[in-house]
This record gives C-alpha cells, structure tokens and sequence, in this order.
C-alpha cells in the first residue's frame, strides 16, 4: 500500500439484536437453537487528509424489516462521538448494498460513494425483482438517493481499487454479487474490514457460510481472500460479530 500517513479506525456499533445459530450460519445441526447475538457497525478510518466512513448503518427513524432490533444511537450520533460531523466525511464506501449498510447514505453531503458497479447492476437490474427473497434486504430509498440526488458523486468500481492512498477497496463478491471489502494502511499493519464478507469470526475459523449469500463458492473464495489481503501482520474485523467491542466497556473502539 501506498506512503500516504496511516489511518486510525475506529469501529462504531449503533445497534444490536438477539439471535439463534441457525439464524446465521447455512445448514441447521444441534447448536442451530443456541443464543448468537448479532452487533451493527459502521467502521471510520481517518488520518490528517481523509475522513472515510465505511457502509451506513440504519437509520433509527426509519422502519426496518426485522424484529428485536435495539438502537444504541444512529450512525451519525456514533460519528459525533469520535468528533467528525457528516459533512466532514469526504468518502462512503459501501461494502454491499443490503438495508443494514446503506441507512444514513443521504446524511452526507459532501462524500463520494464507492459501490462496486455489479452491485449496483445487480439490484437496479430485472434479476433480483424476481427472487422473493431479495425483496426485504435492499432499501429502494437508499439506491434512489445513490442513483438520484447523489449520482454525480457515485464512484462506481470493477474489482480492486485504490479509494484514496492508503485505502483499498477489493471486490469479493459470495454474500452479494458485488460484495467488497476495505484493505486500510494503519501504524499497527492492515487492518481488513470484511463487512459481511465474514459476518462473524466463525465464518472465518470454521469455513462455515452465512444464510444469506449470493454464491456459496464465493462465500469460500472471500474467506481466503480476506486472510490474503491481511497478511501475516494484518486484522481482519468481521461485519456483525459482538466480540469486536466485548470488553471495550464502549461501543465505539479504535482498531488499529
């Protein structure tokens, strides 16, 4: 990666909600009743010349399609306790385009968004209107602001690329068609924010996929390319997985 000055980030959970195994990982075996509880993040990486704010959250004064939610603050309450305004935030990247990621998008405006281009083709195309089980997972508000009122400043992406230095994003698809994870340059080595790439650090550990994906062979691919791009001296942080904040004594954490 690049000699621009290394990033701090931080990782902001705004929300959480109680959950069984079965609920989050494919395939149902005699743990699938146990306890897993599931965290919401939104990650912010920031150094002397940018403010990046990967994915965005829910908004807590919208509806959302899932029960038992519990909001600790929004995403940009959570922002503010790091000290940065949303104005202040000069790239969004969003790792997918699931409602869970994409919530407070129209609350910045000066930033680009980084989306992968077959991530937006995917859910704007006549594909995922015809499979049911899509319908509740993207927020039609969140792609209009992107593909409306925020399209001049839509940074569409094929594959891997350098957001600003020091910044990467890495196309990986398997949870969605454009699923993309983030490689960030920091003082400690890379830190990798998987997203739901690997939803938990189980998925990792286990090889084991989530419910919820788009290609099963991807899922497998990902988890390897995310140990890759890591490195040996490198973190990945998974996308909803409590443990990342457990014993902070905050739900707002510097990572690296």
């Amino acid at each position: 990666m690049s000699g621009a000055p290394p990033f701090a980030v931080h990782a902001v959970r705004f929300a959480s909600r109680p959950g069984v195994r079965g609920q989050h990982f494919l395939g149902h075996d005699e743990r699938a009743g146990e306890p897993h509880p599931t965290a919401y993040y939104v990650w912010l990486a920031a150094n002397a010349d940018h403010v990046v704010l990967v994915d965005a959250g829910i908004d807590p004064a919208r509806p959302v399609p899932i029960d038992g939610i519990t909001f600790h603050r929004s995403p940009v309450e959570g922002l503010a306790e790091l000290g940065i305004r949303p104005e202040q935030v000069d790239h969004v990247v969003l790792s997918h385009l699931h409602y869970d990621h994409t919530g407070t998008v129209a609350a910045f405006p000066a930033a680009r968004y980084v989306v992968q281009r077959r991530e937006l083709d995917y859910w704007t195309g006549p594909v995922a209107a015809r499979i049911r089980r899509e319908h509740w997972l993207v927020s039609g508000e969140d792609v209009g602001h992107l593909t409306g009122p925020a399209r001049s400043r839509l940074d569409l992406v094929d594959g891997s690329a350098e957001v600003v230095p020091g910044l990467e994003v890495h196309h990986v698809g398997g949870h969605t068609a454009g699923m993309q994870v983030v490689r960030v340059r920091t003082a400690a080595g890379p830190v990798v924010l998987a997203s739901d790439a690997a939803h938990f650090h189980e998925n990792l550990t286990a090889d084991h996929p989530p419910p919820i994906l788009h290609s099963v062979p991807d899922v497998h691919a990902a988890f390897d390319r995310l140990v890759e791009l890591a490195g040996d001296d490198g973190l990945v942080v998974p996308g909803h997985d409590p443990r990342v904040v457990e014993g902070a004594g905050s739900d707002v954490v510097r990572l690296a």
